[in-house]
């Protein structure tokens, strides 16, 4: 159930078994897992109030989208939230081109290639939160709190406070921090973070495309960063692109400051107009990208999530499916640690998840930096291996079915709820 400030402030000195800080997609779907298990939760967020069901998924599409994998999907289904989704707007693609606009290397996957009826969909943020949403409404244990500003942790004898802005406290013997990039929670909690520059900012948008994008996304290395057009289904139409064009600082500014229509010609042209002549919906919007890595996830009474314990280039799209990957390891951990009676926040419960997890998450953003790097090198030797690269990935089978796999999500041990 969703609760006022004052509501949850009256409540201040009550105990959950888990207090999430941070009510995002992550969060969120944190709190939908152990609520379905019963457990007693606290859900909260600085924002102020829900998303307005009623509107979200409707009209022109947001700009902030996930590609979620077919795992994820399973996961967002066994919570009940896919349908939700389903009814307002998700968009499958079932192929995926490749290439470098500085050669001939390019690489083709098809969903048939991997086994998989699609290799993702491509879904607005909100339509994702606003499914947690209304299947949180539905869960009694969990308390969903918002307009509720974290300020202070502590963690004594077992039992973890957090402090609100307000002056209320709740305790739980584990707190989780989902709360960003930026994690304040983390902060408070003195964890280190390594944080590399990326040299890039995202520029996201949307466009309309004269030609369908047939379920197709696209992907263009050129000289400046990698340039991505996902393909949204509107109102049955196949003829929206949500965009990401991660570019210098620079290129980002120059780029954000055209008119719609200067816009549009320049990603045509950078996609050798694949798609046609495009139309801008929306304004353009330069985020700056960072990579993060939180030095462990861990420690006694509190764990990281998603954005909080990792930050990663959206160069393939892993960001969300990295974080509901973490909880939902995270919950199997301590649906299984209650089953045995230990303690939700001893530090040996959490660490199965700290191992489960932080040595995928790891090689994601290793992989990440690399092919950042690799692509963002103009030295002709590089170009040439870059082509060579993806024409050898392109008529090699075994090499691509490994590809997809990776990139649908089929790695390593995944937990119950997403198989």
């Amino acid at each position: 159930m969703q609760q006022s400030r004052e509501e949850c402030s009256a409540r201040s000195r009550e105990s959950f078994e888990v207090v999430i800080v941070g009510a995002g997609m992550v969060g969120a779907t944190l709190a939908c897992l152990l609520g379905d298990a019963g457990f007693r939760v606290a859900l909260l967020d600085a924002r102020e109030a829900p998303l307005d069901s009623e509107r979200v998924g409707r009209g022109r599409p947001a700009m902030r989208v996930s590609a979620l994998t077919p795992v994820s999907r399973r996961l967002l289904d066994g919570l009940g939230a896919w349908s939700w989704m389903e009814a307002r707007r998700v968009s499958p693609y079932r192929f995926m081109q490749v290439w470098d606009s500085e050669g001939s290397g390019e690489v083709n996957f098809a969903a048939d290639q991997a086994g998989v009826p699609v290799l993702g969909h491509i879904v607005e943020n909100d339509v994702i939160l606003g499914a947690l949403e209304t299947r949180l409404a539905r869960l009694p244990t969990v308390r969903q709190c918002l307009g509720a500003r974290v300020t202070g942790f502590v963690e004594r004898d077992g039992l973890c406070e957090v402090a609100l802005e307000d002056g209320g406290r709740l305790s739980a013997p584990l707190v989780v921090a989902a709360d960003g990039a930026r994690s304040p929670l983390r902060e408070m909690a003195g964890i280190e973070v390594s944080a590399r520059d990326t040299g890039h900012m995202a520029v996201v948008t949307t466009v309309r495309t004269s030609r369908p994008h047939g379920e197709v996304a696209r992907q263009v290395f050129l000289p400046t960063g990698p340039l991505a057009f996902l393909p949204l289904v509107v109102d049955g139409a196949r003829h929206h692109c949500s965009i990401v064009w991660s570019t210098s600082p620079e290129e980002a500014e120059r780029l954000v400051a055209q008119p719609s229509g200067g816009l549009a010609r320049e990603m045509a042209g950078a996609i050798e107009h694949r798609l046609g002549e495009l139309e801008v919906m929306d304004t353009a919007l330069a985020v700056p990208l960072t990579q993060r890595h939180a030095e462990r996830y861990v420690q006694p009474g509190l764990a990281l999530v998603g954005d909080a314990a990792h930050s990663i280039h959206p160069l393939a799209g892993q960001g969300v499916n990295l974080g509901l990957m973490d909880v939902a390891v995270l919950a199997e951990e301590l649906i299984e640690a209650r089953r045995r009676g230990a303690g939700l926040g001893d530090v040996r419960v959490l660490a199965r998840y700290a191992r489960r997890r932080r040595g995928d998450n790891t090689t994601m953003l290793a992989l990440m930096d690399a092919f950042r790097l690799l692509f963002g090198a103009r030295h002709p030797a590089l170009t040439l291996a870059r082509n060579l690269g993806l024409a050898g990935v392109d008529r090699l089978g075994p090499l691509k079915r490994l590809l997809m796999q990776q990139a649908t999500g089929h790695r390593g041990r995944l937990p119950a709820s997403c198989r």
